[in-house]
């Protein structure tokens, strides 16, 4: 390995440009989605309630087909030539608002939002973590999840804060220079491998001796093919994506947990995506900067325990009742944001907000030892296909629910109903986390040993 963590430093500088650009747009896009749809500033009509519902749908939608395609495509072709469609699409949408913000420039960056979305949301994050997994080996592997994730919330903290003091227009026009420069530094400095000697055992699905023999008994791991004999190939080349998704489910009873509670986390996520906002402006009348003090602590809090709290976690504890704590914190915190009483209540629960950000790193940490380096875009990608997937039927549950009781005509006042229902869905996921059981792995060449015994 070429110098370890430090070796990913410019996935990492990726990461944090692409990242600085979306977190930018935050807290402007729901104070300009009202001011373009509804009659006033103050106003929380439905439309835009349920212009984001149908958006988060329709993303959701065409990135749960696209995500498992571009992890697959990513081991074929390399993740950084699969990196650079994405990343020039992305340009687009801002550059539209940044132009201009009435009606008609709305709907076209609305569509244009969609549309490109479809192939770029997410799909830094699902690439970053699959060059993390083919490049970072054994115990550490967790912490540089840990790292990564650690490096997009600050990220979000400087977008916050750069869109806190920065007028709407220029907030847009400057996202779009980080895009753009975030796609030429990685054309430039990023390297497919950084040990270029292990190209041919990376993308043959080979293990490495070092990958199991440093892996701690704590952490969570199981062997992949249970019974049948080991073999290093878990897909074939002419599979499908869906098929690869299928084969892996049906081999790692943990891949497929790891799955289930990823749906329940991104549910959740989506949700509050569909409703925090909009409840905190119809509540409490928040505005932009409000939003972005908010959003200012939550990242601060976060990129805290991302970098500095959850590698020492997941070596104590391992990842899985890292899993379990993060999703019932995140609980915690929906459930007293639902019914907030005062406008500083939100701002209390933001302690809790590290909760939230242990769960995707555990899962990733989990479901990348299932399978040898060569196959960790698929892995990566079926992830976020699920992920996608949550996204896709959070809105039609939650935006009908926000709508309804943010209305006049709510059945009876409870403003952050579907805040509670939403924190019953973390529930549920940290219910399903405590069936993943910690399984120390044999070493890998007594497993083939021992196989090819049997075979003989």
């Amino acid at each position: 390995m070429e110098d370890g963590i430090g070796g990913l430093r410019h996935m990492l500088a990726t990461v944090f440009l692409s990242a600085f650009a979306g977190f930018m747009v935050v807290p402007v896009i729901t104070d300009v989605t009202v001011a373009a749809v509804c009659s006033g500033p103050d106003d929380s009509c439905s439309l835009a309630v349920y212009l984001t519902g149908f958006q988060q749908v329709a993303i959701g939608m065409g990135t749960m087909i696209m995500m498992p395609v571009i992890g697959n495509l990513s081991d074929r072709y390399g993740i950084k030539t699969i990196l650079t469609l994405p990343m020039c699409l992305s340009i687009v949408p801002p550059v539209i608002l940044g132009y201009r913000r009435d009606i008609k420039f709305f709907y076209v960056f609305y569509i244009s939002k969609i549309l490109t979305s479809m192939v770029c949301e997410g799909t830094v994050d699902c690439l970053a973590y699959a060059y993390v997994a083919v490049n970072i080996h054994g115990s550490t592997r967790i912490s540089a999840f840990g790292i990564l994730a650690g490096i997009k919330t600050i990220a979000g903290l400087f977008g916050t804060l750069v869109a806190r003091f920065l007028p709407i227009a220029l907030t847009f026009q400057v996202s779009a220079i980080s895009f753009f420069v975030g796609l030429v530094y990685m054309r430039v400095f990023l390297k497919e491998k950084l040990n270029d000697d292990e190209d041919d055992d990376l993308h043959h699905g080979t293990y490495h001796q070092e990958d199991h023999d440093s892996i701690n008994t704590t952490m969570l791991a199981e062997p992949i093919l249970n019974d049948r004999p080991i073999k290093t190939q878990v897909f074939h080349k002419k599979y499908s994506s869906l098929k690869d998704m299928i084969s892996l489910m049906k081999t790692s009873t943990i891949f497929f947990q790891a799955l289930v509670v990823t749906f329940f986390s991104s549910f959740s996520d989506s949700g509050m995506e569909s409703a925090f906002l909009y409840f905190l402006k119809a509540r409490f009348g928040f505005d932009k900067k409000q939003f972005a003090d908010l959003l200012l602590l939550i990242t601060i809090v976060g990129s805290i325990s991302q970098l500095f709290v959850l590698p020492r976690f997941a070596s104590a504890i391992g990842e899985c009742k890292l899993l379990s704590t993060g999703l019932f914190m995140e609980f915690i915190n929906m459930a007293i944001v639902s019914i907030s009483w005062a406008p500083w209540v939100p701002y209390l629960t933001t302690v809790f907000v590290p909760g939230a950000l242990f769960v995707m790193p555990s899962v990733c940490g989990i479901a990348s030892r299932q399978v040898g380096p060569g196959e960790q875009g698929k892995v990566q990608g079926c992830i976020s296909g699920v992920r996608s997937f949550g996204k896709v039927v959070a809105p039609f549950v939650f935006s009908p629910l926000t709508a309804l009781f943010l209305s006049k005509n709510a059945p009876f006042y409870f403003p952050g109903f579907s805040l509670l229902c939403i924190s019953l869905s973390s529930l549920i996921g940290f219910f399903q986390s405590l069936l993943i059981k910690d399984v120390p792995t044999p070493p890998l060449n007594k497993a083939i040993n021992k196989t090819s015994g049997e075979e003989v």
